[in-house]
């Protein structure tokens, strides 16, 4: 009757850094940070685009990208992407990956 605590499905995977990489590399891939703009100058992973989700347009910047494409996220640490995954989904994404350990775990190259 009362299902206010109960978890919901994830509706993205939350993928290793290998795991991400090779997926990150296909065809259909969009890699996105969804660090703060000073966090991705900072150093982010080679071909990402910022779309900051503590942002107010981030909603509005989502709704604009396609839904067939496959997405890939990532943040510091693996949390806010995995609320940006959350948040896609709830608008019509269905192929979402997240960085389980975000930029913090990721052993290969940042530019």
């Amino acid at each position: 009757m009362f299902n206010f605590f109960k978890a919901q499905p994830k509706n993205y995977k939350d993928l290793s850094s290998e795991d991400f990489k090779n997926g990150m590399t296909a065809s259909d891939a969009v890699l996105i940070d969804v660090r703060s703009q000073g966090e991705f100058k900072s150093g982010k992973i080679k071909g990402a685009r910022n779309i900051d989700i503590m942002g107010s347009g981030f909603v509005n910047q989502i709704q604009n990208l396609p839904k067939d494409k496959t997405y890939y996220l990532y943040c510091r640490s693996g949390n806010r992407s995995g609320q940006a995954c959350s948040l896609m989904a709830k608008n019509g994404f269905e192929n979402l990956n997240n960085l389980a350990d975000g930029i913090m775990g990721w052993p290969y190259d940042i530019v």
